[in-house]
């Protein structure tokens, strides 16, 4: 849309949000034109910031009146451009529906709203016994409703699940304006609707409440950090860990690559002449514990760790997760851009898919280093580059296909928690038959009969094929 075209929408929107809720500057939607995926970018026409579930039924039901497409986001953290404009439109700032309804610790359960941040809620949990189990890296920042967008994962997924496994209902604003509530239950009856809408990345409706399960915290903490010469011997031993029966809180994996950068920033002490460092936390009754941690330690030793060394300290249990779970931001060092991938396989297959990371890279003549959730076989590559020069740009992403094909190859996926967005698109079709993509279109025209809602995502049509990379971070719009 131009400005003449938009101005009427703009208006009616105006009367109903408030003018302090409605930017249509060329310099106010700049900072909307992409979330954490910054290869790819497209300004808004509209940024709109409802405050309560009527008004995100307003938006949606304007915009199908001018026929626009609406995008729901939250603070951006999204690493696919899950939130990314397709074509302009409106982007629907759900970063001010803030609040924290209820929190039930009898039922254990909290309903939330979804510009809540997962650190609010963990605050707010503080010293009740309970909270809130996924755990993404981005925590400080991300918040609730783009977890349940891209169901997103971290860390302690591994033994307790991704967000889906710990949401209990939804209340939804579907493509025609209207609104639903899923739940809350123990159980789905009937069809799983909620298991459907969380991961739908904003295509099949527009979250604005979540109910939460809250777990009991775990009575006590084992947390040990694996310091190896190779990056498989580090793989081999997170695979033996599960294979013996043992399934920890979390197994993390951060290769030599990354150690430089995090070292750097924070000073834990990391040998920076390792080849991975493996973070590995057990958790539950204190009873038992103990046993626990000298079989992780033994079968770490199997494999030729170095060292196993245990956090002594709360402290230092906390300034461990604070490297790991902060790698990412300390990138900044080593690269000027980056671009981090999503992609899963069997853990047995982990020694070879992170070998053909390190062929791929140098096939390609792309710099990646490399952080993993081992215990569940969740590869986060990273690849370093400079946006700014168009052969980087274009090696970066060939060099990410490659990837996330290897990755199909292996029987794995091409997202375990950062969704499709739009950087998968086109993978999709290699993921998938032509009937199951069938099959989700259906789904979606249900529930998003206008196609209006979060357009040209997740799914190859009915948007239309994959847009098609013009040069570094733009996109040639349909």
């Amino acid at each position: 849309m131009n400005n003449a075209q938009h101005a009427p929408l703009a208006r009616a929107l105006r009367s109903r949000l408030g003018s302090e809720n409605v930017l249509s500057a060329k310099s106010d939607l700049v900072v909307y034109e992409c979330d954490g995926f910054t290869i790819e970018k497209n300004r808004p026409d509209l940024v709109v910031f409802p405050r309560s579930t009527r008004q995100v039924a307003e938006v949606v039901t304007l915009s199908n009146q001018h026929d626009v497409p609406v995008v729901p986001r939250g603070a951006g953290t999204g690493l696919a451009g899950g939130c990314l404009p397709v074509g302009g439109g409106v982007i629907m700032m759900l970063t001010r529906m803030k609040e924290i309804v209820e929190v039930n610790l009898r039922d254990r359960f909290a309903v939330l709203e979804p510009g809540v941040l997962n650190l609010q809620l963990a605050r707010a949990l503080a010293g009740t016994g309970y909270h809130y189990a996924p755990d993404p890296s981005s925590e400080t920042a991300c918040t609730i409703g783009g977890n349940v967008g891209t169901n997103a994962g971290g860390p302690h997924t591994l033994k307790y699940g991704v967000t889906v496994n710990h949401v209990l209902g939804l209340e939804v604003v579907l493509g025609d304006g209207s609104i639903v509530r899923q739940g809350p239950v123990r159980e789905p009856v009937g069809l799983d609707l909620v298991g459907l809408l969380v991961g739908s990345e904003g295509t099949l409706g527009i979250v604005t409440k979540v109910w939460v399960r809250l777990t009991p915290d775990p009575q006590a903490h084992r947390t040990m950090r694996a310091i190896f010469d190779t990056i498989d011997d580090a793989t081999s031993a997170a695979s033996d860990i599960i294979a013996a029966g043992i399934v920890p809180a979390a197994m993390e994996l951060m290769d030599q690559g990354i150690l430089e950068a995090v070292e750097a920033a924070f000073h834990f002490g990391f040998p920076l002449d390792a080849g991975a460092i493996a973070v590995i936390e057990l958790d539950g009754p204190a009873a038992g514990l103990d046993e626990q941690q000298q079989r992780v330690v033994e079968l770490c030793r199997k494999w030729r760790a170095r060292e196993v060394v245990p956090a002594t300290s709360s402290k230092e249990r906390e300034l461990l997760w604070r490297c790991r779970k902060k790698a990412i931001g300390a990138l900044g060092r080593l690269s000027p851009s980056y671009c981090i991938q999503d992609g899963v396989v069997p853990r047995t297959r982990l020694p070879h898919i992170l070998r053909r990371i390190a062929e791929i890279g140098k096939k390609h003549q792309v710099r990646i280093v490399n952080v993993a959730h081992a215990g569940d076989g969740n590869v986060h590559p990273i690849f370093l580059f400079d946006e700014r020069d168009r052969d980087q740009v274009a090696r970066v992403l060939a060099a990410g296909e490659e990837l996330l094909e290897e990755c199909i190859a292996c029987g794995g996926s091409v997202t375990a928690e950062h969704g499709v967005g739009v950087e998968k698109l086109k993978l999709m079709s290699r993921l998938y038959s032509a009937a199951d993509l069938e099959a989700m279109t259906r789904v979606r025209a249900a529930l998003n009969p206008t196609g209006r809602l979060s357009p040209g995502k997740v799914l190859p049509s009915p948007d239309g094929p994959p847009i098609e990379r013009t040069s570094p971070g733009r996109r040639a719009l349909p």
